[in-house]
């Protein structure tokens, strides 16, 4: 075995290899960027070596720093994580030739199934179902409009070396073609160093279903079950469960044994995942597609090892150093339901548009996950675990991913699993950059999420509009209206206390009116009961004023909610929403009809950049004539180029950036007349 490994990567995954490597007995080292100097997976390695600037191209990207950093610690391999080098057949062979173990598959089968288009070819020659599409060299825009239009829209444009839903686009006319493909190929270029691109039918209905492959050195090669992908947004993964409700035992089979057939094919050993996609119109699941095989474990793995018990991490440091697989396919089984919500630095409420910054406050639900080698330990405490790489007080970066941490639950059932979920969620405070938790939350109370009804298309159909948080039942209303009551009361009385402000002598109101949103209530506080419109609220709760949480008891059940306090009043922040509540005095509140409400400025003649970026492109200048819809400029954040559109017809005024340009959120690109 190993006496020391070095880990290529950073953050949550960088986190979670040095976890297993310290349980193995295994010493450490990170390799780390300018803008990860502080990061808590350098703190957590027992050796660390700097490689460079913050951007990945000029640090994590550049395989001679991996190496050296290797040579100069004496490490004896290289456990990849995911994204980076972890699928460069470069890197790989690099590492071969300085006697260095690549904690990963061998550089055939990165080479075969790593790049998308020679995999397509490669699955069909044995014999594998693959969607159709063209899988060849596409010379231009007008050569990929002429095999979009033969294939029949919609179709999919994929950028050969991509992954993580960078370099994708969605295109339902050759106008969506034109418009994209140019793109697709800047993408490819720009995060993985490769401009080919391939396009495909796109699957109506779909469901993302993926095989987990676990493979040693003396061929033999398993499936550890499947996972469900299908909650997506942008092509970007967002909730990943195991097993899937769609998927039926039979089904099982019939996709483990014909993964596990691809990846003998190419001599696999290691861990990675077939992707497939499932036609959600075929009742009985038949109709399942081969998409892709990433040869590298996967940001979901975490679903896997909590309905397995196995370490997957721990397998491939096993695997590379030669060891054969403990178990055979009949010691593979299914024991409860496990969900991964991944918490993302982005804003819902915003169009889910990226958001960097410090993080101000940071308390998950629970502090890590322990791993004793025992199954529960891959489940967290009481079936919560956290992988993260981020600490209070420290920076997401606009050079990276912008996940900030996954958050795994694990039930007996797939209700139950779903539950810890919400609750959890609730009690995770992030503070000081837009977020995602609100969103996630709505997506586990949704009926048709519980209902297991998922396609890839979910959330564009069930959230046409965007995301304004979840919808609050008339129960929920009056809870919040109850804890805005006691929270001001105990404020006022907390006042009183304070020497020049009301006086010892003068006590808290009894009576308060709160405003959510356009509706108001009446909250009574008596000595041994809350009335909320002269009803009874059976809630228990402790307040101290400052704390930013409390957790209520509500008819018994427990219910955590963040507070916020603000000029305005409170915002209350539970079940996958926030509330701005206004909480008055009950003798002071009819006095607040006279106020006269603020009107906002008129901001639509300015195109905004919607997020923290680099202008990579301006389609028009001054005097120029647009045309609602038309693009106007591109912005890159977090490595996704977006398209900004033109809300309506006008003419540009000014222009007020130049490409090149890194801008703030609510910078002024242009202006019109």
């Amino acid at each position: 075995m190993f006496k020391k490994i070095l880990i290529a990567n950073r953050g949550e995954i960088a986190c979670r290899v040095i976890q297993t490597a310290r349980k193995m007995g295994i010493a450490t080292v990170a390799v780390y960027s300018d803008a990860d100097a502080r990061a808590p997976f350098v703190a957590m390695a027992d050796e660390a070596v700097h490689i460079g600037p913050s951007p990945a191209s000029e640090s994590y990207l550049i395989a001679d720093k991996i190496i050296e950093a290797c040579k100069q610690t004496g490490a004896e391999a290289v456990h990849p994580g995911y994204g980076f080098l972890s699928e460069r057949t470069s890197f790989a062979e690099a590492l071969a030739k300085e006697g260095i173990a690549f904690v990963g598959p061998p550089v055939g089968a990165i080479a075969a199934m790593g790049d998308k288009i020679e995999s397509k070819k490669l699955a069909k020659a044995a014999g594998v179902n693959v969607v159709p599409g063209f899988v060849g060299e596409i010379r231009d825009t007008d050569h990929a409009v002429e095999i979009s239009n033969d294939i029949g829209y919609p179709v999919m444009m994929k950028a050969s070396a991509g992954g993580g839903g960078k370099g994708m686009r969605l295109a339902y006319s050759e106008t969506d073609v034109r418009e994209g493909f140019d793109s697709v190929k800047r993408e490819g270029l720009n995060s993985f160093g490769d401009d080919r691109v391939f396009i495909e039918k796109f699957i109506e209905d779909p469901r993302h279903i993926e095989i987990q492959i676990l493979g040693d050195k003396h061929g033999n090669v398993l499936y550890l079950n499947e996972r469900e992908c299908s909650i997506q947004r942008r092509h970007q993964k967002v909730v990943e469960e195991a097993p899937s409700p769609f998927v039926t035992p039979e089904m099982r089979k019939a996709m483990g044994e014909q993964c596990v057939a691809l990846a003998k094919a190419v001599d696999y050993h290691s861990a990675g995942t077939v992707e497939l996609i499932v036609s959600g119109k075929d009742p009985i699941g038949e109709s399942f597609y081969f998409l892709e095989m990433n040869t590298r474990l996967q940001v979901e793995h975490p679903v896997t090892e909590a309905i397995t018990g196995i370490d997957l991490v721990e397998q491939m440091i096993r695997v590379a150093a030669g060891e054969k697989l403990p178990f055979t396919q009949a010691d593979i089984g299914i024991d409860g339901w496990s969900i991964e919500n991944r918490v993302y630095a982005e804003d819902p409420y915003r169009g889910f548009l990226p958001s960097t910054g410090r993080v101000v406050r940071y308390g998950p639900p629970v502090e890590g996950w322990t791993n004793d080698g025992e199954a529960n330990g891959r489940r967290g405490v009481d079936g919560v675990r956290v992988d993260d790489g981020v600490f209070e007080g420290g920076e997401v970066s606009m050079f990276y991913d912008p996940m900030i941490a996954k958050l795994i639950t694990w039930g007996k059932t797939r209700d139950e699993a779903i539950a810890k979920q919400i609750e959890a969620l609730d009690a995770f405070e992030l503070q000081g950059l837009g977020h995602n938790i609100d969103f996630l939350s709505a997506l586990m109370q949704h009926p048709r999420f519980q209902e297991g009804n998922l396609t890839t298309g979910f959330i564009a159909e069930e959230y046409p509009e965007g995301f304004h948080g979840a919808p609050a039942d008339a129960a929920l209303v009056r809870t919040l209206a109850a804890i805005a009551g006691f929270i001001a009361a105990a404020e006022a009385d907390r006042a009183r206390r304070i020497d020049g402000q009301l006086g010892g002598r003068l006590r808290p109101p009894a009576n308060w009116q709160v405003k959510l949103g356009d509706a108001l209530h009446v909250v009574q506080l008596n000595e041994d009961e809350v009335m909320v419109d002269a009803e009874p609220v059976d809630l228990a709760m402790a307040y101290t004023p400052g704390d930013r949480m409390v957790v209520a008891e509500v008819d018994g059940v427990p219910l955590f909610v963040k507070i916020a306090k603000d000029r305005a009043g409170w915002t209350l922040t539970t079940r996958g929403a926030s509330h701005k509540l206004r909480v008055l005095p009950g003798n002071v509140a009819p006095l607040a009809t006279h106020m006269i409400d603020k009107i906002p400025p008129d901001l639509s003649k300015y195109l905004l950049c919607p997020m923290p970026g680099l202008l990579v492109r301006l389609d028009v200048g001054a005097g120029d004539k647009v045309e609602a819809g038309q693009p106007l400029a591109v912005v890159e954040a977090m490595k996704m180029e977006n398209i900004l559109r033109a809300e309506k017809a006008g003419t540009v005024k000014s222009v007020e950036a130049a490409v090149g340009d890194s801008l703030a959120v609510d910078q002024i690109i242009l202006e019109m007349e």
